[in-house]
């Protein structure tokens, strides 16, 4: 069909009337992070346990966390502080396209460089094998990480997109999978379809904790808004214990859509630097991979996805959740690195690209086609940011018959903002 075809084939979709509603999501914010680095690490006897003069490689992954950059700077004060000498490395497994410049670029855009740590920064793809786990996988740790008098993790608690288990994403899997680098991860995930990722990531962390050089680990959890609320320093001993706990808060935490039904979900944006698989699977509760598609709350039937974020630098995995989106997102797209992020999580399915159209309009007009027989008065729309900033919702009408005491009404249904042909930018909270 031609581009000419399309306005009007449908035409005769009529979009709905949105209102603009608040969610009341926990927002308690840790305020100082220097300080609060400094009572952890008091508190574990951090300065019992580093001389002067040895080496500290703080490890840092890709994932957009709240002052991450703050966090990882007074990491490395307070070990100057203690007369060691630290430096950044990388354990984010293939992520910036599997290469050390790709990856020094995902740290750049989180605010992380020699110049904003004053600290040198080394960057590299080589592992060394520190062991075999349980199950029989060779254990690979960053070169440069395992060179260190000691190691640190710093990693955000969250539930996990691919699997539920005690200990999902953060320290215990960053240590498995981040750490080992692009060739560590593709081994591990080559080998959940038969032992699963949970077992191979706890058999793999306690190799490490057991054997290795891992001083402590920075768990961090955030809010409902996307904001740091709690840092903890944590010895290897007290890593498969406490982490679990801190995954239990981080999900109490998490926000959600406040709806279990929905027709169509917009989505403004979709990136790494929001979630491993672009847009957040328990948010969406749609998810399809080799370990099994998994279903849950909300159930959606349509997802129209608008763009990716600028953090995710063309890394569009996820895509392939949405069935409809634009050709801006595909022009934007970096298959290269799409591809390989997607083989190394053997995930072809979450790089397929869906049905892409010239305009937000058109695109969302086709959504809502192919819903059937729908009228703008019954239909269940969201449209959100990106599913880690779920403060503020544009919902239909429909909706608001359904709406819980969580939802503030800041502005009654009207007629959807379009800048020409495409969407207005999603609206900002003021003050």
């Amino acid at each position: 069909m031609n581009a000419s075809a399309l306005p009007a084939l449908l035409a005769r979709i009529h979009l709905p009337d949105m209102a603009l509603v608040r969610q009341r999501l926990e927002n308690e914010t840790l305020d100082d992070v220097p300080r609060t680095v400094a009572e952890e690490a008091a508190r574990i006897g951090l300065e019992r346990c580093v001389r002067p003069g040895q080496s500290v490689a703080i490890a840092v992954g890709s994932r957009g966390i709240d002052r991450l950059a703050h966090v990882a700077r007074s990491l490395c004060d307070l070990f100057r502080g203690l007369g060691a000498r630290p430096f950044i490395v990388s354990a984010m497994g293939s992520h910036g396209g599997a290469t050390s410049e790709g990856q020094t670029r995902v740290l750049a855009d989180l605010g992380i460089s020699e110049l904003t740590m004053d600290t040198p920064l080394r960057i590299g793809l080589g592992t060394v094998r520190l062991g075999d786990s349980d199950l029989g996988m060779p254990v690979l740790v960053d070169a440069q990480a395992a060179e260190a008098d000691h190691l640190v993790v710093v990693n955000r608690i969250k539930a996990h997109t691919k699997f539920k288990a005690p200990v999902e994403s953060g320290l215990m899997k960053m240590l498995a999978v981040g750490l080992g680098n692009d060739e560590g991860a593709r081994l591990l995930h080559g080998l959940a379809p038969v032992h699963g990722m949970y077992a191979l990531i706890d058999a793999a962390a306690r190799v490490i904790l057991e054997r290795g050089n891992l001083l402590c680990g920075v768990g961090l959890v955030e809010n409902g808004l996307g904001r740091l609320h709690t840092l903890r320093l944590l010895p290897p001993n007290e890593i498969p214990e406490q982490e679990p706990r801190l995954l239990a808060l981080a999900k109490r935490l998490a926000p959600k859509l406040p709806f279990d039904e929905l027709d169509v979900l917009v989505v403004d944006e979709i990136g790494k630097d929001v979630s491993g698989t672009g847009m957040d699977t328990n948010v969406t509760g749609r998810n399809r991979d080799i370990l099994g598609d998994f279903t849950s709350t909300p159930c959606i039937k349509r997802i129209f996805v608008r763009d990716l974020s600028p953090g995710t630098t063309g890394n569009a995995l996820g895509i392939g959740f949405a069935d409809v989106t634009t050709d801006r997102v595909a022009r934007a797209m970096d298959r290269e690195k799409t591809a390989i992020n997607a083989l190394t999580g053997l995930s072809p399915e979450k790089a397929a690209l869906p049905l892409h159209l010239p305009t937000d309009r058109l695109a969302l007009a086709a959504t809502i086609h192919t819903l059937g027989a729908v009228s703008p008065e019954e239909l269940r729309m969201v449209r959100i940011k990106n599913t880690k900033y779920l403060e503020l919702l544009l919902v239909s009408s429909a909706l608001l018959d359904h709406s819980t005491t969580s939802l503030e009404i800041l502005h009654p249904p009207r007629g959807m903002d379009f800048i020409g042909e495409d969407l207005a930018p999603f609206p900002e909270l003021n003050g």
